[in-house]
């Protein structure tokens, strides 16, 4: 397999989730302002919205999207418990929160890190972000993963999108549950391994 990622990116996620199992597949850097890989190939030739992450699959099918590609590393290693098992009523809950992490978290962030973003959305948008941490912080607040009683892939997507809160200037002082929490994800070793192979340790 071939995961496509730019260092801190959203593909932090899945390129932690398939170190955690064990996988085989190499990860291939993106420059996204040019939308070429470290080789020099055409990245939109695999992903046509230019957007990582993207999983192209031994069998030459593409996965994109999160979600899509959590689930599915998940799926490949369900001894791993990385998710609920399919059919189950915790697998449905565990989608919504996935979706969520997608929809809205994620989204959030977006106009912080886009170019050109006026100082009035970017205020707007660090408001929203703070909104989110704020609910996380209650949910989060005596418990230790995100999505039931264990860890899974909706905590690595959760753990990066915090560790993007220092890069555009939001305090996380005022959250303590979620910093235990991302502090502890941080110090499994799947998460040290994607981070240099990423180059951000």
């Amino acid at each position: 397999m071939q995961l496509f990622i730019s260092p801190g990116a959203c593909s932090l996620a899945p390129h932690i989730a398939l170190l955690e199992i064990g996988a085989d597949f190499e990860a291939v850097k993106v420059d996204l302002a040019t939308r070429k890989t470290d080789a020099g190939d055409n990245f939109l030739m695999v992903n046509s919205s230019g957007k990582v992450p993207a999983l192209v699959l031994d069998s030459g099918q593409i996965l994109t999207e999160n979600p899509a590609i959590l689930l599915y590393v998940a799926d490949q290693s369900p001894l791993s418990g990385l998710a609920p098992s399919e059919g189950s009523l915790e697998r449905y809950q565990f989608l919504s929160r996935l979706n969520f992490l997608s929809s809205e978290f994620h989204k959030a962030f977006v106009p912080l890190f886009a170019p050109g973003t006026s100082d009035d959305l970017k205020a707007a948008a660090a408001v929203s972000v703070q909104n989110h941490l704020s609910l996380l912080e209650k949910e989060l607040t005596g418990r230790d993963y995100y999505a039931g009683n264990a860890f899974s892939v909706a905590d690595i997507y959760l753990f990066v999108m915090l560790g993007w809160t220092r890069y555009v200037g939001i305090d996380m002082s005022g959250y303590p549950a979620l910093g235990a929490y991302s502090g502890k994800i941080g110090q499994r070793p799947a998460v040290g391994a994607a981070f240099k192979a990423e180059g951000l340790d």
